[in-house]
């Protein structure tokens, strides 16, 4: 069974967070350098929201005036959800496809120490299923066998 440590341990706890002021051209900017497909809104020690590359694409599309010196505050998700490092991949794809997510906060006791993204999720599920088909084979045909 895959939990989220296991995603972390491969890519790391860099998480970017920024804060609700912070102008939708500086989190734009922020994402191009970190080659990140979303940033986490902070207020404090606190998450607020999810400022990502769909809400930004939601927001042109719902408002063709859109100044990029808006505050990402205005655009974000507000309703975030968040998992624990010892959840479960299939958890978390299922509390994703349910909500219509792409992004995950991982906290341990209320700290932020991470971000896991449905491709984190998807890679890691098709890593876990190629290994046990291979063992799966191994097995079958006594490959190993006796080593």
């Amino acid at each position: 069974m895959l939990l989220v440590s296991d995603i972390l341990k491969i890519k790391g706890n860099a998480v970017y967070t920024i804060e609700k002021e912070t102008t939708v051209i500086e989190a734009l900017e922020l994402m191009v350098e970190k080659n990140v497909g979303a940033l986490v809104v902070m207020e404090g020690s606190e998450t607020i929201g999810i400022f990502s590359e769909r809400d930004f694409v939601r927001a042109v599309a719902n408002d063709k005036t859109l100044l990029l010196k808006m505050p990402v505050e205005t655009f974000m998700t507000k309703e975030v959800y968040s998992v624990c490092k010892s959840d479960t991949i299939d958890e978390c794809m299922a509390l994703m496809t349910q909500k219509h997510f792409r992004h995950l906060p991982v906290c341990d006791q209320d700290q932020l120490v991470g971000l896991i993204s449905i491709g984190d999720v998807v890679k890691q599920t098709i890593e876990d299923k190629d290994l046990l088909i291979t063992n799966m084979e191994d097995y079958i045909l006594g490959r190993g066998y006796g080593k």
